[in-house]
């Protein structure tokens, strides 16, 4: 597929959102779109599925069957989970047993099951996620385009977005994805574009950069601002790890004291060329976006999980319990 000289912009006197686009990607090839926010990464994502059309320029080669899934997909629908991908797979061009058996398989795959028979808009966001990561891949796509996929998934189905990306790029497919939370770092040889300031330049991978990995044990109270501040200094948190600690023993009927003490494990990483240092895939690895995006701590997700754009701290931080990391990835 390729964008041959492409312009846009959503209005007709309004500002160039992309200028001069000319980019091309090919079966079993794989491109992270990199930027800081409102560069034009969603933009070009939305061009390139053919969500959007170019004010200037062409886009051709796209293949037949095109998976798309948005950042934040749009769940404000009357349906339920199963009819909603039911129809999904008819508009696919599925006929009606094979997108049962599609259905069948991805909701399981995706722990969706007891979801089934719940209405889109009752969802919470990583759930509706899961449905529009689903509806994409009912169909084997020839292209899939994903809109920062990992943002508000639990852990499990984190781990499954580079699997079904491989499957994808297998059956030779190509992949277009966007990441600010360094998730990226787990499809390893995958071509880089960035946007900046409207135009796109691709950035060759770096390979077998040196890379420093630092633990830090710290008070877990002061996790969220270690991670702040080591990111302010340019540095990547690969993770975050903390296990109970054994509490002295107390006489019955006397509170559990917590120690004061108790310290939570960083592992950080520094690539000369400020790079994203590989992870590995421990479900409770924490992972960084690139520097250029300022630290921010929500409370969406599980209780006891806090999720942002900045870092992912593990339940348990800050309870008072321990740990240190025990593998250091290169």
């Amino acid at each position: 597929m390729r964008l041959d000289g492409v312009w846009l912009r959503y209005h007709r006197h309004g500002p160039w959102v992309l200028r001069q686009v000319d980019v091309a990607i090919g079966a079993g090839e794989v491109a992270v779109v990199l930027g800081r926010n409102g560069a034009g990464k969603s933009t070009l994502l939305q061009l390139a599925a053919g969500v959007l059309r170019p004010s200037r320029g062409t886009v051709t080669g796209r293949p037949a069957a095109v998976g798309w899934v948005p950042e934040r997909f749009g769940a404000d629908q009357p349906f339920t989970v199963g009819a909603y991908l039911a129809a999904m797979g008819r508009v696919a061009g599925l006929p009606g047993p094979a997108a049962d058996r599609a259905v069948r398989h991805w909701v399981e795959r995706l722990g969706l099951t007891r979801f089934h028979d719940v209405r889109l808009p009752q969802l919470s966001k990583g759930t509706a996620q899961k449905v529009g990561l689903a509806q994409a891949l009912l169909r084997p796509p020839g292209l899939l385009v994903l809109d920062e996929p990992w943002e508000g998934l639990d852990a499990a189905a984190r781990e499954l977005v580079p699997e079904m990306i491989g499957e994808v790029l297998a059956g030779g497919g190509a992949v277009l994805v966007s990441d600010h939370r360094g998730e990226t770092v787990r499809l390893p040889g995958a071509r880089q574009w960035s946007v900046v300031d409207g135009t796109l330049g691709e950035t060759a991978p770096s390979e077998g950069s040196a890379v420093a990995v630092v633990e830090l044990a710290v008070p877990a109270v002061t996790v969220v601002a270690t991670v702040a501040r080591l990111r302010a200094d340019g540095h990547q948190v690969l993770r975050i790890r903390d296990h109970a600690v054994p509490t002295p023993a107390t006489p019955p009927g006397q509170p559990v004291a917590t120690p004061p003490d108790a310290e939570s494990t960083l592992s950080a990483g520094v690539r000369p060329d400020g790079d994203q240092a590989a992870g590995s895939d421990d479900r409770s690895r924490v992972s960084t976006g690139p520097p250029d995006h300022p630290g921010e701590v929500s409370s969406d997700g599980p209780p006891g999980l806090l999720t942002g754009g900045a870092a992912e701290v593990g339940e348990g931080v800050g309870s008072g319990r321990s740990g240190s990391a025990t593998e250091v990835d290169r």
